[in-house]
């Protein structure tokens, strides 16, 4: 059965009428019962009864009339749907992001979106980086933020901007009152870090390690290594030890309005500084929805807010 033939034998099981069905159809009589004759082949039986004087459904026409009904409606149904899904008026989109993202930079982003776009629904799964590229690997995401992957998982990577990274110490230590701070500094310091397989983790702990390595970094000793007093899975947990004085640590700057309302203190981190750049991932053999580019192209067009000490780009690739 076509979605022709079944209009067609509803107007006519409705009117009773071929010249009535025809007129609501626009169709001519013998168009009309080519149609009708052509869906009783498919079925193999008459659906109608046909005289000089009268239509009338038979037994088989009348069970049909409402499965055909009923099919209509949802054929009508999902060409609404995708129709409305194309021009933006429903729909939804299913992302993943860094937490310090989710909760600092993403939120006026999506303000923007649901102003341009109030019918779409967005779902954000705010999981940590390797969850972030895991998730949209796997399909079960369309879009992702997080830092630059370093291996080739088969998924694109479109940079938003690069963070720097900062230092963050109590704000009632000495160093709280100097205008930068230097690795070896924050280095004798107890160190408070994010758990291991965190991406921050490991990219802190590679970079000290070149440090060592090149003699950079003021008085490094040669193989120092971070040494860590504390470790907590989430940065803002990280925040709230600083804040009461346990140590210090070193995070991106996309968090750090939300470490400074934790009770810590932000510092720009003397030369060589530690930058990563932070952006989408997106499956390489998939095409986003309509809903998802759409969100796509508004982060691609945002100037990032609340990252301070960041690089912002001005022409993305």
């Amino acid at each position: 059965m076509t979605v022709k033939q079944l209009r067609a034998f509803m107007a006519v099981a409705q009117t009773l009428s071929f010249v009535l069905a025809g007129e609501r159809l626009f169709l001519s009589q013998s168009a009309l019962s080519l149609t009708i004759k052509g869906l009783e082949q498919d079925l193999g039986g008459r659906l109608f009864t046909r005289t000089t004087r009268q239509v009338r459904l038979t037994p088989e026409g009348e069970a049909l009339l409402p499965l055909a009904r009923r099919l209509l409606v949802e054929w009508d149904n999902t060409e609404d749907e995708l129709r409305q899904r194309f021009t933006l008026q429903r729909g939804r989109v299913v992302l993943a992001a860094m937490p310090s993202f989710a909760g600092n930079v993403l939120p006026p982003l999506l303000q923007t979106f649901r102003a341009r776009h109030p019918g779409v629904n967005v779902t954000i799964n705010d999981v940590i980086n390797e969850q972030v590229l895991d998730l949209v690997r796997d399909g079960h995401v369309e879009l992702g933020i997080t830092f630059e992957p370093t291996a080739d998982l088969g998924l694109a990577f479109t940079p938003l901007y690069q963070d720097r990274f900062v230092a963050l110490v109590p704000a009632h230590s000495p160093l709280a009152e100097q205008a930068d701070v230097s690795w070896t500094q924050l280095l004798a310091e107890p160190f408070i870090a994010l758990q291991r397989p965190s991406a921050v983790r490991l990219m802190l702990e590679e970079h000290i390690k070149q440090l060592a390595q090149s003699a950079r970094g003021g008085d490094m000793v040669q193989g120092q290594t971070l040494q860590v007093a504390f470790e907590s899975h989430q940065l803002v947990t990280i925040g709230r030890m600083v804040g009461t004085g346990l140590g210090v640590s070193v995070v991106p700057a996309l968090c750090m309005r939300q470490m400074f309302e934790l009770g810590a203190h932000c510092l720009p981190l003397q030369a060589p500084v530690l930058e990563r750049a932070i952006g989408m991932v997106t499956r390489s053999d998939h095409k986003l929805s309509v809903a998802a580019q759409a969100l796509y192209d508004i982060l691609l067009d945002s100037v990032i807010p609340n990252a301070p000490n960041a690089t912002f780009t001005s022409t993305l690739s």
